[in-house]
């Protein structure tokens, strides 16, 4: 029968994800699965027809293929947990360059798919993954730091390849590519599945040697073969299969629709059985038989893996030998059972005498004896039980008796007295009850009993010890782990109980989890331990961390989806666990429990309000008002913690405002998923949350001086805040004021909080005046008492300019009724303060000096002057670079205008809209009458500009005169500071694209000209200034490099100057061509470029070189524009 019509209870098990395993409902019980399915039934295939079924439900079929899908890839999950750790390794080992060069290239992917161009963007993301390659090659240095140049190389090869793998699996994400080559797509999904498993491994085993050492490497190879031949190997229907290939044969999956082959299945099993047994001995060659331990590492390396392969056959991996389930059955338990064997001897040898030799209390060879059948018991009836070995009468007397076995000689080994027997005996007895009928109460009395004999262990080997570990005697200690082992044995049998009793089991893992925090806690904040007097440190290892925290979070995941525990012991379960990895970055004792408050306070909205019927339910508002007071309080009692983190972070303490920011920005971080998931149509608070962000990050970027009011000093932060060695290590510092911060805070604040509509300055002119004005104080205010400290006068025009400006920008974007007639005065305002700000602002400060009180320290009068005049220039430098920026933000702020009328008028008048699926509605109309159309637009903005003169025709002049006055002010700071760089005009001439067509200057001037500017405002530039070079160099009689290389003055002057004249026809053809846009011939361009060629070679002057080089450009440019205009017009026509 097909899926759907199987009964509930007998409905094969089939995953819901690609990426995440599945789980069955709680009408499906797990004694309902039978895990002795033939390897053709769909539980075979766990986890894959939904993953090929959900994606064909949302594309069709390709035409080329019918069996072929065009759904999108289903396994971004599972492939992710190898590729992103194993790209965030090589990002390490590349450094800044690498990154830069990742972020640059994506960000140019990202714009070119904006732009719908779709093969563009597929090569951009390819481009910037090789580019990525070479700079990480030339950039890297690791690979140097290896023995042999072979292991660099191979190194680099890994590198290369999982580069490479990266990019296949980016290239399955592209949509087109799905439809367009479905064959190739299928290729690539088993490329990335054949390859990743067997990269991914080497990756992340050399990022373990690289942080822990060599020592063990085989066995992390072992670790990592066995978790991605799990992941990758146990075959998986394809994403791009189409569903009805899941319905053939009584829902039996082909073979063809496995992503991986017999081929690529054999490969794996050789690598996960021979690669890490291969790896150690190329590694430990010299040392491999030198102990019997060191043979136990050669078996186990080699069988370890071949059970995990042979439990793997469970699924299907070892479809590719067998199909036959009875010889796949003799295979797994013959095979199974030699290697278990094995594997139970090696661990003796390599583990049990080795480390835990002290507590076998029984003497040789009676110890090898019992210690292997208890080991090997144990090993059998778990193996047994876990493949579904035990299912009738006669197995479960068999599992029973093993269980006894076992138990009574693993007693025995650690020194119980045969007169006590009875006590394992029958604590094995009661186990193996639960397990095989599922009896309670024998549960729990194999939990009574498995406790009284751990007392007894721990009591008989560690009560008597005085030895302080983990800040506490050794006796807490074990009350701690005896309580925390038996919590951990009653949960088990606690869960089985029916709906109501659920609360016993909530409590008892809580009790564990909390209990477990406390002992993690105490071990990395207590890390030394005291014995008779001896006091040693001992580091609880970071992986027990790691191990015990995703433990933890996985057995939580499967209760919940069981049923067994409630959504809020999920929520505070996930949260004491998360809070664990807390310990790994910052040593403090209170971190772990600031963590579990802070994730307690912000973990609700995504955790605690869920239900059956949908993802998640919406909160009510004064939930959601309560939920960020509590975060906002967590926040505020964790204020010392935080302040530690920043103190660890920085390396010294931090201030009160970056304290006061930190605690802002954490609460309204906090505070996103209650507006992001409850509230998404709250406008006004997700206005107040944006402000809040804001004001977080500018407290902390600029850290402004705090009154002691508003901050809590506590023991800590006081005394970090004065500590006496401060001067001696960090050195003196100079205070500055800080207090003009606090305006600039203020003015961004006011700006962010127009923008957003929380003050409604586009209603209220009043409103928006005394926020244009008070804007514009702060700033002043600001500016005057941060960079100006001289005079009262000049603080006084500084702060008048920034309101004239502040009024200016807000009334041109928002205009009122008189804003038209006033603004223009404003701005004539504005031009008229900057020459007497800039000559004031010296004439002060050298009557202040020369003509002061008189008074000097203990400097001459001429180095005062000298200083001063320093200083003069300093202060108009700067007087210069505001200025500059106050007339681009008014050219910016016209030109915007501007540009917002015409689109308006054109897209009012002409008529290309968009329609609803965001199409250009143009595209439906015939070509001749397109290009009417764009005809039409074009002539536009002439039409556009006469109704602007009849309504305000100071815009477009205004803009001119600010755009031409700040591109002046540029040249002038480029010539003060740099000297006249020839780079900076390349920087510099753009300004120019702010210039707008007016009705007195610039009358001519259209869109069509916009980048004329440019180009002869550069070719003008360099023109004049290689004209003053050569004039400098001849008529000061200077000796530089040029006169001596060209002769006597005169030859050099003409040869330079005749050079010079052969570079303008290029650049005046050009010139030109961008004026008019107007085709002049093919020849001529080309005919330019010979003539710039002896101004590159011969030209002494560095300004020629570079007109040379330009004229080149320009002319191969103008010649392929005028090339496809021209091809263009041939298509057209």
């Amino acid at each position: 029968m097909l899926p759907e019509l199987h009964p509930p209870a007998f409905r094969p098990y089939i995953s819901s994800s690609a990426s995440s395993p599945s789980f069955p409902t709680s009408s499906v019980t797990h004694g309902d699965q039978n895990p002795n399915l033939s390897p053709s039934s769909s539980y075979y295939y766990a986890g894959t027809s939904r993953a090929s079924g959900s994606g064909s439900r949302r594309a069709s079929s390709s035409n080329k293929n019918p069996r072929l899908s065009s759904s999108s890839f289903g396994y971004n999950a599972r492939i992710a947990i190898a590729l992103v750790p194993s790209a965030a390794f090589l990002l390490d080992l590349g450094g800044t360059p690498v990154v830069a060069t990742l972020v640059i290239g994506l960000m140019v992917a990202y714009i070119i798919d904006y732009l719908s161009f779709k093969f563009g963007s597929f090569l951009a993301v390819w481009f910037t993954l090789i580019v990525a390659q070479i700079t990480f090659f030339f950039s890297s240095s690791h690979f140097y730091s290896f023995s042999y140049v072979s292991l660099g190389f191979l190194a680099y090869l890994t590198c290369a390849f999982t580069n490479f793998l990266i990019g296949v699996w980016v290239s399955l994400q592209f949509k087109w590519l799905q439809i367009e080559y479905p064959t190739i797509v299928v290729a690539l999904e088993r490329l990335v599945f054949a390859c990743v498993p067997v990269t991914a491994s080497a990756v992340f085993t050399w990022a373990t040697v690289s942080a822990v050492g060599m020592i063990h490497a085989g066995y992390y190879l072992m670790v990592f073969n066995c978790i991605f031949y799990w992941l990758y190997s146990i075959p998986r229907v394809s994403s791009f299969k189409a569903k009805q290939d899941l319905n053939y044969h009584g829902s039996q999956v082909p073979e063809d629709s496995f992503i991986l082959g017999h081929l690529e299945s054999c490969f794996h099993s050789l690598n996960l059985l021979f690669c890490p047994l291969m790896f150690h001995v190329a590694s430990h060659y010299l040392v491999m038989f030198h102990s019997s331990a060191d043979v136990s590492d050669l078996f186990l390396l080699f069988f370890i893996p071949f059970l995990l392969q042979l439990y793997a056959s469970t699924r299907g991996a070892l479809w590719w030998v067998t199909k036959n389930e009875n010889s796949l059955r003799s295979i797994q338990f013959l095979n199974g059972a030699i290697a278990l064997t094995i594997v139970v001897i090696c661990l003796e040898i390599r583990v049990v005498f080795l480390s835990f030799g002290r507590y076998i209390h029984v003497p040789p060879p009676l110890s090898y004896m019992l210690v292997t059948i208890t080991m090997l018991g144990s090993a059998a009836a778990a193996g047994g039980y876990a493949v579904g070995l035990v299912s009738d009468a006669v197995s479960s007397r068999i599992f029973t008796a093993l269980a006894m076995i076992a138990s009574a000689a693993g007693a025995l080994v650690v020194g119980i007295h045969v007169f006590f027997l009875p006590v394992p005996l029958a604590a094995g007895y009661h186990l193996a009850c639960f397990l095989t009928k599922k009896n309670l109460w024998s549960y729990f009395t194999f939990v009574v009993l498995g406790s009284l004999l751990m007392t007894w262990f721990v009591v008989k080997n560690y009560w008597d010890l005085n030895i302080w570990i983990a800040g506490m005697p050794l006796k807490s200690f074990c009350k701690l782990i005896v309580g925390n082992v038996t919590l951990a044995l009653m949960i088990p049998g606690v869960a089985v109980f029916p709906e109501k009793f659920r609360f016993l089991s909530e409590a008892g893992l809580i009790g564990h989890a909390l209990l477990l925090c406390y002992i993690e806690n105490s071990f990395f904040n207590y890390s030394n331990y005291y014995y008779y007097g001896t006091d040693e440190d001992v580091m609880y290892p970071t992986y027990m961390v790691v191990f015990t925290t995703f433990a933890g979070l996985a057995i939580v995941h499967r209760l919940s989806i069981y049923q067994k525990i409630g959504q809020k012991a999920v929520w505070v379960l996930i949260c004491l666990y998360s809070a664990k990895l807390s310990l790994l970055f910052m040593a403090s004792k209170a971190v772990l429990w600031v963590t579990v408050v802070l994730l307690l306070a912000v973990s609700p909205p995504l955790l605690l309000y869920k239900d059956k019927s949908k993802l998640v339910s919406k909160m009510k508002p004064w939930q959601g008002y309560t939920h960020a007071a509590i975060i906002a309080l967590s926040v505020l009692l964790c204020r010392e913690t935080i302040f530690e983190a920043l103190q660890w972070w920085n390396g010294r303490s931090p201030s009160d405002g970056l304290v006061l920011g930190s605690c802002i920005l954490i609460t309204a971080l906090a505070c996103i998923p209650i507006i992001a998931l409850h509230f998404p149509n709250a406008m006004t608070a997700k206005r107040y949350l944006v402000l809040a962000i804001a004001t977080g990050v500018l407290f902390i970027l600029m850290q402004p001086p705090v009154p002691f009011s508003w901050t809590y000093h506590s023991d800590l932060i006081r005394s970090s805040h004065h500590l006496a060695d401060d001067i001696s290590i960090y050195g003196f510092m100079a205070s500055k004021p800080k207090w003009p911060s606090w305006l600039l805070i203020a003015a961004i604040l006011l700006t962010l909080a127009a923008v957003t509509s929380i003050i409604p300055v586009r209603y209220i002119v009043e409103l928006r005046t005394l926020y244009a004005v008070s804007v514009g104080v702060a700033l002043g205010i600001y500016i005057a008492a941060e960079y100006f400290l001289q005079a009262a006068i000049l603080h006084a025009l500084i702060v008048v300019t920034m309101v004239c400006t502040t009024v200016f920008v807000v009334f041109t974007h928002i205009p009122s009724a008189s804003s038209t007639k006033l603004l223009p005065w404003v701005f004539a305002l504005i031009v008229a303060l900057f020459p007497v700000t800039y000559l004031l602002e010296g004439q002060v400060r050298i009557s202040k000096s020369f003509f002061g009180d008189g008074e000097v320290n203990d400097i001459s009068e001429e180095d005062s002057k000298i200083a001063t005049l320093l200083a003069v220039e300093g202060a108009r430098t700067s007087l210069l670079g505001l200025y500059a920026a106050i007339f681009m933000l008014i050219a910016l702020e016209i030109k915007f205008e501007i540009a917002s009328l015409m689109r308006e008028k054109i897209s009012g008048n002409v008529g290309f809209r968009p329609n609803h699926l965001g199409q250009n509605t143009s595209a439906n109309v015939p070509p001749k009458l397109r290009f009417m159309k764009q005809r039409r637009a074009t002539t536009m903005p002439a039409f556009t500009i006469k109704r602007i003169a009849s309504e305000g025709a100071w815009m477009p002049a205004v803009g001119n005169v600010a755009t031409i006055m700040c591109f002046a002010i540029c040249l002038i700071l480029n010539v003060n500071l740099t000297g006249g760089s020839n780079r900076a005009i390349f920087f510099l001439a753009p300004i120019l694209l702010l210039l707008n067509q007016d009705s007195d200057f610039f009358a001519g001037f259209g869109d069509k000209q916009r980048y004329f500017p440019v180009t002869i405002v550069i070719s003008g530039y360099f023109i004049l200034t290689a004209l003053y070079n050569i004039w400098e160099d001849v008529w000061h009689g200077k000796p530089t490099w040029g006169v001596q290389i060209g002769g006597p003055d005169w030859i050099f002057m003409v040869k330079n100057v005749a050079l010079l004249i052969l570079t303008l026809p290029g650049h005046i053809l050009f010139n030109q061509f961008v004026w008019s846009h107007t085709k002049k011939g093919d020849a001529k361009p080309l005919l330019a470029i010979p003539l710039n060629l002896p101004s590159v070679i011969m030209s002494d002057i560095l300004k020629i070189k570079i007109l040379g080089l330009l004229g080149v450009i320009y002319s191969l440019s103008q010649y392929m524009i005028s090339r496809q205009q021209h091809l263009a017009g041939l298509r057209y026509i």
